[in-house]
C-alpha cells in the first residue's frame, strides 16, 4: 500500500503594515514643535480643574503615646494603661480605632520609649503596670 503525502504550504497570513511615514522636518522645525507642546502641558498643569487638600489643611492627628504623656503630666499619681486610654478618650486627645486592646499597644509603646531613651524618656515605670510622667 502507498501512502499518500501531502504537502502543506503555509501561508504568511499577516499582510505587512504600511506606515505612513511623516515628512522629515528641520532641527529648528522640531524645536519649535517640541517648545510649543512643553508650553501646552505646562499651561495644563498650571490651571488645575478643582483646587487640591494639601497637608497643611488637615489637622494632624496626635498619637496615643502623645496623648499618654498629656494625661499622666495632669496625673497626681502613677496609672495603668487602661486607665490612661480611659482618660485620653475621655478627654478627647485620641480616637480608637478597630483595635480591640490600645491599652496594650500603650503598655508597649511606653516601655520602649523607656528602654530606648532611659532617663530622658517621657514616661517612668513606678511598679508593674503603673506609669508616671517623667
Amino acid at each position: 500500500m502507498a501512502t499518500k503525502t501531502t504537502k502543506k504550504t503555509t501561508r504568511n497570513k499577516t499582510a505587512k503594515k504600511t506606515s505612513v511615514k511623516k515628512p522629515r522636518m528641520s532641527a529648528s522645525a522640531a524645536r519649535a514643535e517640541g517648545a510649543a507642546k512643553q508650553k501646552a502641558m505646562r499651561e495644563a498643569k498650571q490651571k488645575p480643574a478643582t483646587p487640591r487638600k494639601t497637608k497643611k489643611d488637615t489637622p494632624k492627628r496626635v498619637s496615643l503615646l502623645d496623648a499618654a504623656a498629656t494625661v499622666l503630666a495632669s496625673a497626681k499619681e502613677p496609672m495603668q494603661a487602661k486607665a490612661i486610654v480611659e482618660q485620653v478618650v475621655k478627654r478627647g486627645l485620641w480616637k480608637p480605632g478597630a483595635g480591640k486592646t490600645p491599652h496594650a499597644t500603650l503598655y508597649a509603646a511606653m516601655t520602649r520609649e523607656i528602654a530606648a531613651k532611659g532617663k530622658d524618656a517621657r514616661f517612668r515605670k513606678v511598679d508593674r503596670g503603673q506609669f508616671t510622667s517623667a
